[in-house]
């Protein structure tokens, strides 16, 4: 095609935007699986941005043979957020989703999603994160994740539940471009946690939530590090405390909420890693080592159960770091407490 015949196609109605870092097989695999989609490839484009990985990866992605129109951006490492913020700017649909480099999908995968975008709509819609079929071969860690996204996903499926802007998440979700950009897009200052921010923002403008669970993408993992995953939980924590500051009435980002929502029998242990971080690491790893004992033994509810206190911990131990002491950490609590008398979640 033409320089010129390809500057006045019309522009796709669908932009698939996808950040990359060090992980060229596998993003190499879901472009593959989006050639397959029953989506025409004219009405849709797909958008990856390299995070500054360690090995080129635009000249192979641009080597493939693909039906649809794929353009690759390269940065220097900045992040997640930064890396999706750049994709859904270049992106010329109107329509935007934002999918992970280690997901799969199924054929009918966008057009689903497009289906749930009336002209005219505002819809922020959330498609389901299903384990991938290898799950058993994955950490307990990994498992307890997938345990996660199920639980969400039946408590969103149940008869009158309603997603609110604190669902959202970046491994399979999809909305306007021009609402993404009306709200200022992620929050770029956020290491973590800017998926659940922008979700409070893009639901304040206006937008509606819906859960889509038949626009459902499988989860994998080439995630293998438990020091690695307790860091991330240490992160979540400091930056949901950023979160809670900035939006004081939902309190469904308040990290100090695990102090209230959790079983009664875990609360004694997560207060011990606000009052006494340090001190009860070795309880943390008590738990994870019960944890695993129970994974063995075939029992997955205990192992699940135990692996969320061990993360709970853990984030409420990043929340008090970034909280600055007692002091910050009652303010927060104050800030969870106004919050559960108005109507965010």
């Amino acid at each position: 095609m033409s320089p010129s015949a390809s500057s006045a196609a019309p522009a796709p109605r669908l932009s698939v935007v996808i950040a990359t870092y060090n992980r060229l097989p596998l993003i190499t695999r879901l472009l593959q699986q989006l050639a397959g989609q029953t989506l025409p490839p004219e009405q849709f484009e797909v958008v990856v941005v390299d995070d500054g990985s360690a090995t080129d990866v635009r000249g192979p992605l641009l080597e493939l043979k693909l039906p649809y129109a794929l353009r690759v951006e390269v940065q220097a490492n900045a992040g997640a957020a930064a890396a999706r913020h750049r994709g859904v700017i270049a992106a010329k649909g109107s329509v935007v989703l934002v999918t992970d480099d280690d997901m799969q999908v199924a054929s009918d995968f966008l057009a689903r999603h497009l289906a749930h975008h009336p002209q005219g709509s505002r819809n922020v819609v959330l498609g389901r994160i299903r384990p991938d079929p290898e799950i058993s071969d994955m950490p307990l860690f990994e498992r307890w994740y997938a345990h996660l996204n199920n639980r969400m996903a039946e408590e969103l499926s149940a008869p009158g539940a309603q997603a609110r802007g604190n669902h959202l998440y970046t491994g399979n979700v999809s909305f306007p471009r021009a609402d993404y950009v009306g709200v200022g897009g992620f929050d770029k200052t956020l290491g973590q946690s800017e998926d659940v921010e922008l979700g409070v923002r893009l639901e304040k403008a206006g937008c509606a939530f819906l859960f889509a669970p038949d626009a459902y993408v499988l989860h994998g993992s080439d995630h293998v590090s438990f020091e690695k995953w307790i860091r991330r939980a240490h992160r979540y924590g400091m930056f949901d405390t950023h979160v809670s500051v900035k939006h004081p009435d939902v309190k469904g980002v308040n990290p100090w909420r695990l102090l209230f929502e959790t079983n009664l029998l875990s609360r004694p242990l997560l207060a011990s890693a606000v009052v006494a971080p340090e001190a009860s690491r070795r309880l943390t790893h008590a738990v994870v080592n019960a944890s695993q004992v129970a994974d063995k033994l075939g029992l997955k509810g205990a192992a699940f159960a135990g692996t969320s206190v061990a993360y709970g911990m853990e984030y409420l131990r990043g929340a008090r770091t970034e909280a600055g002491g007692l002091r910050g950490i009652a303010k927060g609590v104050a800030r969870y407490l106004r919050g559960r008398g108005n109507n965010q979640p």
